[in-house]
């Protein structure tokens, strides 16, 4: 984690300039996910691009019912109950292993948020009773799912 921290803001910004994918997890985030993953690293942006594409449509909902902790022009990021990945693996069909790449890959984002917005002490607190979840929006916060 101390990587994160010691790498600050601009470790994410310079990785901005970069088409993520159609997924809004980038940068170290998506390096520590294929590096530490249950699943093949090569199967991780793919496996990311899915979840995108479940959670996408269903930003509105995410902005109803959670707290948003960060809105960026290309993503928002949520805290969700704990268990709320098992219902995210369920509709997506995610393998135990695949939810917890996934889970990993939105709570390293949350990390790299909160570092370069110099509230990482702040999201690791909310991290340990809450998940993270990060969702791409267009230019216009409409869900970026394609």
């Amino acid at each position: 984690m101390s990587d994160d921290a010691d790498a600050g803001a601009g470790g994410d910004r310079e990785d901005a300039g970069r088409d993520p994918g159609p997924y809004p997890i980038e940068g170290t985030a998506l390096v520590k996910t294929a590096a530490l993953a249950s699943v093949p690293a090569a199967r991780v942006p793919t496996l990311l691009a899915r979840v995108q594409a479940d959670l996408g449509p269903r930003i509105d909902a995410y902005r109803r019912r959670y707290e948003r902790i960060a809105a960026e022009p290309d993503r928002e990021t949520f805290l969700v109950e704990p268990d709320h990945w098992v219902a995210v693996a369920d509709r997506v069909g995610l393998s135990d292993r695949e939810r917890d790449a996934a889970v990993r890959a939105h709570e390293a984002a949350v990390e790299r948020i909160g570092s370069g917005s110099g509230r990482r002490a702040e999201f690791d607190t909310a991290l340990e009773i809450r998940s993270g979840v990060v969702i791409g929006v267009d230019a216009d916060g409409e869900a970026g799912d394609d």
